[in-house]
């Protein structure tokens, strides 16, 4: 138990979810943690060891703790949240205490959203500390350390049946925090910690979300100063993030076992003073030429045929009112206009099931005019040029959605990735060249 008040719990609104968070200590740095599994903010404060921790992360600095959406005292939420949504709750709760620019902490699975946000907001984003880092769920040949298809569905029928259960969290002890699954009154506070954590049916949602989300695409686009903390056994994973994200330096906790920094007082010390000194060293004010973005580009098909078919004035009149819808889903969607020629948009999104689903609403929107669109959508670094995106990223997007037919919304592999857990469908739209872009592109059709 922490000695003195507890910071208070409070609430930033994200969308129609309530987030739940601490602020704990003060100064000119803010820290954004977010955990990399679950749990809950009010009984870290019931951990004494988690508590040390917490405490000598905010020495000298603002920490801001947060439940991630769907756990602990957030709203609880139906499906499995993408983690374009769950970042969007990180800058909720930055906006709703006024900080502008933050070093984000996280670990695990908790790095996916973290990476998200580093690479989609760069300028609110001052560095990126990194704990046992993990970009995918499954396993790929360049990436072979995650869990089996088969051990997922091991991993969801034994939360399906047993979260909630001692004996279901007492394995999960060991597996986290070997050195104190037999410490009983550590024991307890983790079962009660997980209890609070995550309903039955939230736990599911949450080890699916864990399953499927992918940030393998993300990392290069990741251009902010970032520290990678990693345990022996973890070294694999920790050196794929060091080879894709730049300006990146690798500390290992030899002493860490399991999933926690802060159980053993050698481990803790040096994760402290790392992240000190890496804080230290930051610039907050480095300018900014990159950024992650997702593009739209549209365009009604046939539209020769069409202005042939409707004179000059007719033409315009259509373009008008085209236009006019475009536009009014862009407003929804937090869609940016980079460009308009004739009736062609070029659009950029923070995130890229919002470009899905404006495309949609288009698509659908449109063929009250008498016309049809085609869409394509892709995710990736661009440069911002006077303001503007451009780069590789925006030509790929244009000849994605040349690719797309008649009222098709036509994505990327990256995209699909992304929008993991969003509800959106796709069916697959097989391998492309696309014209002035190296290689080939496995790309996909949004269904329903």
């Amino acid at each position: 138990m922490v000695s003195g008040p507890i910071p208070d719990v409070q609430y930033a609104r994200s969308g129609d979810v309530s987030i739940a968070y601490q602020v704990v200590g003060n100064g000119p740095i803010d820290v954004v943690f977010a955990r990399g599994f679950t749990g809950d903010v009010l009984s870290t404060w019931e951990q004494p060891l988690l508590v040390r921790h917490v405490l000598g992360l905010a020495e000298h600095r603002r920490v801001l703790m947060i439940d991630k959406r769907g756990t602990g005292l957030s709203d609880r939420v139906t499906g499995v949240p993408p983690l374009e949504t769950r970042m969007d709750d990180l800058r909720a709760v930055m906006d709703e205490v006024g900080s502008e620019q933050a070093v984000l902490f996280s670990g695990q699975e908790g790095t996916r959203m973290a990476t998200l946000f580093a690479a989609t907001y760069p300028e609110r984003t001052s560095g990126f500390v990194a704990l046992d880092p993990s970009a995918k769920g499954l396993p790929t040949p360049d990436y072979p350390w995650a869990r089996t298809e088969t051990a997922w569905r091991e991993t969801l029928r034994d939360v399906r049946e047993k979260w909630g259960r001692r004996d279901f969290f007492q394995e999960l002890l060991r597996s986290m925090a070997p050195t104190m699954a037999e410490d009983d009154g550590f024991a307890d506070w983790f079962v009660t910690h997980m209890r609070r954590s995550l309903s039955p049916g939230a736990a599911m949602a949450f080890y699916r979300m864990m399953r499927d989300a992918d940030v393998a695409d993300v990392l290069p686009a990741v251009r902010v100063p970032t520290l990678i903390l990693f345990s022996p056994a973890q070294r694999g994973p920790a050196e794929y993030f060091a080879r894709l994200i730049p300006n990146t330096q690798m500390v290992e906790l030899p002493r860490m076992r399991g999933d926690f920094t802060w159980l053993d007082d050698q481990t803790h010390e040096t994760t402290m003073r790392t992240i000190g000194e890496f804080i230290a060293r930051l610039d907050r004010h480095a300018e900014l030429d990159r950024i992650l973005s997702t593009v739209l580009f549209t365009d009604i098909v046939g539209s020769t045929e069409k202005q042939a078919a409707l004179g000059d004035q007719g033409w315009r009149d259509l373009i008008e009112r085209h236009h006019a819808i475009v536009r009014g889903a862009l407003t929804r969607w937090r869609g940016i206009e980079n460009d308009t020629a004739g009736d062609g948009f070029y659009v950029s999104f923070d995130g890229p099931a919002r470009a899905i689903r404006c495309a949609k609403e288009i698509a659908e929107r449109v063929g009250e005019l008498g016309v049809q669109i085609r869409a394509g959508v892709h995710t990736g670094e661009c440069e911002v040029i006077d303001g503007k995106f451009g780069g590789l990223t925006v030509s790929i997007g244009a000849r994605v959605a040349a690719l797309a037919g008649p009222s098709e919304v036509v994505v990327s592999s990256t995209v699909k990735d992304l929008v993991a857990g969003s509800g959106l469908v796709f069916e697959d739209a097989g391998e492309h060249g696309l014209k002035g872009v190296p290689g080939h592109w496995r790309l996909y059709r949004v269904a329903g």
